[in-house]
């Protein structure tokens, strides 16, 4: 006989939103030191935030968007009982996930050629506003990105428990759980974009 294996739904959610709220701590402690620097160095925050493409970001903006909308027609998919079409919605989410990570990657790219990096020569020589402006720049989309990178891990963890049926429309708290933190890296992206790419 088989023994009944239980499962604590409701201390499953309230766990994940223990963690979720762990990350937010954490970001909201960069994003309060954004907030004293930028008051110290408005000029040199707005001279160093047009130096950023507006179209990576927006670009940015739009893929996570969309990836977070794939995510939750996933679940409901799942919950339909739609288990194919819910696949194709989190491998959808995956794709989003490494698109803007490439992009990520050529707008880093393009500034470090330009020698905006952190501890560069050419930074250096700037005034201590546009330096503190990049280093939090490069910190908080770097961790960002991060996040972007382990959510994928996620989802494709998710995506192989699907296939073995250990999750389904009877059992998905997994999979909402694993939407709950992607909605968190799209949320959270949605903080950067006025805050560097916008900032008057």
């Amino acid at each position: 006989m088989t023994p009944h294996l239980h499962k604590d739904y409701v201390g499953a959610k309230f766990g994940m939103w223990l963690f979720l709220f762990t990350e937010l701590i954490l970001f909201g402690g960069l994003f309060i030191l954004y907030a004293v620097y930028l008051s110290r160095y408005p000029a040199a925050f707005i001279a160093a935030g047009a130096e950023l493409d507006l179209r990576f970001g927006a670009a940015n903006t739009l893929i996570l968007l969309t990836s977070s909308l794939f995510v939750a027609l996933s679940i409901t998919a799942l919950r339909l009982g739609k288990t194919r079409q819910s696949l194709w919605l989190l491998a959808a989410t995956v794709a989003s996930a490494l698109l803007f990570l490439v992009n990520k990657f050529f707008e880093w790219s393009a500034k470090i050629q330009h020698g905006l990096y952190p501890a560069s020569p050419e930074l250096q020589a700037r005034e201590i506003g546009e330096t503190v402006y990049f280093n939090l720049y490069y910190l908080t989309t770097g961790l960002h990105g991060l996040h972007v990178l382990i959510g994928a891990v996620v989802i494709v963890w998710v995506m192989v428990f699907i296939r073995q049926q250990k999750v389904h429309r009877d059992d998905w708290v997994i999979l909402e759980n694993a939407g709950l933190y992607w909605h968190l890296v799209d949320l959270i992206w949605i903080f950067l974009f006025p805050l560097y790419y916008l900032v008057l």
